[in-house]
């Protein structure tokens, strides 16, 4: 039964993997509706997942807890005091270009990393990377407000499912097939708050 199963599943975490879980969800809950508050959560969430990712092998996952912290603070800040008029940031889109470069980044990145993770103990070594690498650039456009993230997100938490459950960590995993569906729905959301903010789409700038 898929009862017992998520029950057996919820017994066997640890309170910091449940608390890191919650204020995940609040993360991108408060995303969706841009509420500046979303930063505070992801802040607290990456110090617990930190020390969670440590713990299972997650290397890269681990590292990349350090610049989620560091991100929180600039996103809070930009989304605070960014803009031409330092009154916060309007929703934005990329241009193709700009996606097909940062995609050959991300891919690029994946291959140096994974072959350097391949010759430690670490798990699943370019996928880790992978992830990680594409959770770095998803991130910037979080903090960016670039309409875009969501599709990247959609593919990174995809793939990081079937990585999370490989390691044991199926409230985590479970987070993440809930956050497929929210991100379905940030992205609708955002699109509906980019159309109405402006009838001339903008393009964001690094």
């Amino acid at each position: 039964m898929i009862s017992d199963s998520l029950a057996a599943a919820l017994a066997a975490m640890s309170a910091p993997e449940i608390a890191a879980v919650g204020l995940a969800i609040a993360y991108l809950a408060l995303a969706i509706r841009q509420n500046i508050l979303c930063w505070l959560a992801a802040l607290i969430s990456s110090f617990l997942y930190l020390g969670l990712f440590f713990s299972a092998r997650l290397y890269m996952e681990s590292g990349l807890q350090v610049f989620y912290a560091a991100m929180a603070v600039y996103g809070w800040s930009q989304w605070r005091y960014g803009g031409a008029e330092h009154s916060g940031l309007r929703i934005t889109t990329w241009s193709p270009r700009r996606h097909a470069s940062v995609i050959a980044t991300i891919l690029g990145m994946t291959a140096l990393f994974g072959w350097a993770m391949s010759h430690t103990d670490a798990v699943f070594p370019f996928l880790d990377s992978f992830t990680t690498v594409a959770a770095i650039f998803a991130t910037y456009m979080v903090a960016r407000k670039v309409l875009e993230n969501w599709v990247y997100w959609f593919v990174i938490d995809s793939l990081s499912i079937y990585l999370y459950l490989s390691r044991g960590l199926h409230l985590t995993a479970l987070l993440f097939l809930l956050y497929l569906v929210l991100i379905v729905i940030g992205f609708r959301r955002w699109w509906r708050d980019w159309r109405a903010e402006s009838v001339v789409p903008q393009r964001a700038q690094f």
